[in-house]
């Protein structure tokens, strides 16, 4: 079954939600990401994806405090990702209780690190980030294009140094981010035939039939949030999906 990620993105330590990654279009659901997460976790939870969008925008990590914050008051699994750009930005995240990061942006400005990144950790640690429109890379919290095109990409991470390749992957179709207009699913699994990943769906979930239609596909997990913020899904109706494990 398809495993289920929500969301939490951040500016200035609020529960924010932009669309298409434009910065113009922020809007607050809650000032307390904390009271969300723990909602979250309440129904039976186990992750939490958060992206630091102060942080994408700048280049450094600047919501640690906040994720501190959910890691010490819950027991979510949380990746951590934007403005991960050096190693002393990889150690606050995990210090501050990350138990993943990912990685977009440095993976394309500095595939070095970001390599040595992953034989450091460890591929279950490190998360590709392969944020792509049109299928072309993305960076800098979506507001700089670039024209690599995605699945060489990911197919570049994977085999990089044989077994200490990137092993997971987030996808997120900023077409269609925030858009609720459903999931690109046809690309996942166009990746998924190309490259085998642990591949996380992201962007344009709309409604339950969303996420059903992607593990019909094989996803492996999906992360949604603006379904969630704007009451088109109900955590309560997730439940009978929420895979049982421990961590």
């Amino acid at each position: 079954m398809i495993e289920l990620i929500p969301a939490i993105d951040l500016i200035d330590g609020k529960c924010v939600r932009l669309t298409q990654g434009d910065y113009s279009t922020k809007k607050i659901y809650n000032e307390d990401p904390l009271e969300v997460a723990k909602r979250f976790e309440a129904c039976g939870i186990h992750r939490l994806h958060v992206v630091d969008l102060d942080g994408a925008r700048q280049g450094h990590i600047i919501n640690y405090r906040t994720l501190e914050k959910l890691a010490v008051h819950t027991s979510l699994v949380i990746d951590f990702g934007g403005g991960l750009k050096k190693d002393a930005d990889l150690e606050i995240a995990f210090e501050s209780g990350a138990r993943m990061i990912t990685g977009g942006s440095i993976a394309v400005k500095d595939p070095d690190t970001f390599a040595s990144w992953i034989e450091r950790y460890g591929s279950e640690r490190i998360i590709l980030g392969a944020d792509a429109k049109d299928k072309r890379i993305a960076v800098s919290g979506w507001e700089e294009a670039t024209e690599i095109e995605l699945i060489p990409f990911i197919a570049a991470f994977f085999m990089r140094n044989h077994d200490k390749g990137i092993r997971k992957v987030i996808c997120t179709d900023i077409s269609r981010d925030g858009m609720l207009q459903g999931a690109a699913v046809d690309l996942y699994k166009e990746i998924q035939a190309a490259v085998p990943v642990c591949l996380i769906a992201s962007g344009g979930v709309s409604s339950i039939a969303d996420i059903e239609k992607l593990s019909a596909a094989g996803i492996s997990a999906v992360i949604f949030g603006k379904a969630l913020y704007e009451g088109k899904i109900r955590l309560k109706d997730l439940e009978g999906m929420i895979v049982k494990k421990g961590y």
